[in-house]
């Protein structure tokens, strides 16, 4: 029993590489932090001017030419014929 046994081996490599991981994960983050605060010296946003906002276009015409409604409820009726 003096040899440590496979699950204390098992445990103490899963905590190396947790370790291992927060380590380079939290070096991530700073290096990020770095590099955008960098970005930024270097190159800051420019704040663009928001467009003017455009007034909707009224249509031309309000009603519908009843002409036109005759035509289609024709056409419709016609079509509905064929299908039975």
């Amino acid at each position: 029993m003096s040899e440590p046994s496979l699950i204390s081996q098992g445990l103490e490599l899963m905590i190396f590489g947790m370790g291992v991981v927060f380590v380079f994960l939290t070096m991530l983050v700073y290096a990020t932090n770095i590099m955008s605060s960098l970005v930024n010296k270097i190159a800051p946003e420019v704040e663009v001017a928001p467009a003017p906002a455009r007034k909707p276009v009224a249509p031309a015409s309000t009603g519908i030419d009843p002409q036109l409604v005759k035509v289609l409820s024709a056409a419709v009726k016609e079509h509905r014929a064929r299908q039975q």
